[in-house]
């Protein structure tokens, strides 16, 4: 940290990092209410674009961790931004929950079928054969194609789920049309989240459990790269990448003291 100047904001990813299959990491809730009350800015990222931010609060209350709504950014979050920098007052026939669509219509966006700038692919519980079949049609009659991320799979107590990047790989073999994936391990993620809160990456650290999306692309946007290992990672993988994490810790409990 002393080769760095001092950090005055963060962004931490949540699923590995400050929850794990629904609970809190040991130490979560003491991390998150050191830095509320630091005054620090700070930002929650999550590549799930089913949940509003508001959702997603309720849901990590519930797991013991008070994070305020506006304090919380998602890839449907950021997608919105994305748009609406490229084509402010577009429209978009959207695949996903309501995550997405209120982000798309807080932004000005217009949701439908009939010609729409855009097909924005997302995360959905219950994804349409319908839908993706009228997404393939879309496209083929030169609609733009956005997903969220490109996670291939989601968890669920029954076991693996196909989730965006699955279903996005599917109308890409059907099209040809590769989408533009707005999430993580693209680093607009990340520096969207900074735009947010208005922080610079020279004095902001980013917090993740993965390698291949959390780090590569916190490191891709300038930032202070810290990855612990109470999610997917163990420390003997570390090496197999030919990037490395600036800092690496057991957990966010080891995080405290340096904020």
């Amino acid at each position: 940290m002393t080769q760095r100047k001092r950090i005055d904001s963060w962004l931490s990813d949540m699923d590995g990092v400050l929850v794990h299959e629904g609970r809190p990491v040991p130490g979560a809730a003491e991390f998150i209410k050191k830095l509320s009350e630091s005054g620090k800015k700070f930002r929650v990222l999550t590549n799930n674009s089913i949940y509003t931010q508001r959702d997603l609060s309720v849901r990590l209350a519930g797991a013991g961790l008070t994070v305020p709504a506006e304090s919380i950014w998602t890839s449907a979050l950021a997608t919105a931004q994305f748009l609406d920098d490229q084509r402010p007052g577009g429209s978009a026939y959207v695949i996903g929950e309501a995550g997405l669509t209120t982000a798309l219509h807080e932004v000005g966006y217009i949701l439908t079928d009939l010609d729409p700038d855009y097909v924005v692919l997302g995360e959905t519980r219950t994804y349409s054969f319908t839908q993706i079949t009228r997404a393939i049609r879309l496209i083929e009659n030169g609609a733009r194609f956005i997903a969220t991320n490109p996670d291939p799979i989601g968890p669920s107590t029954e076991g693996s789920l196909p989730a965006c990047g699955a279903v996005a790989a599917l109308i890409t073999k059907a099209t040809g049309v590769a989408p533009y994936f707005v999430g993580k391990p693209n680093p607009r993620m990340m520096r969207s989240a900074l735009n947010d809160i208005e922080a610079h990456s020279e004095t902001t650290a980013m917090i993740g459990d993965r390698m291949d999306t959390d780090i590569v692309s916190g490191m891709e946007a300038g930032l202070y790269t810290i990855l612990v290992l109470t999610g997917v990672m163990q420390r003997e993988q570390i090496d197999r990448y030919p990037y490395r994490p600036s800092l690496i810790v057991e957990s966010v409990a080891d995080l405290i003291d340096l904020i």
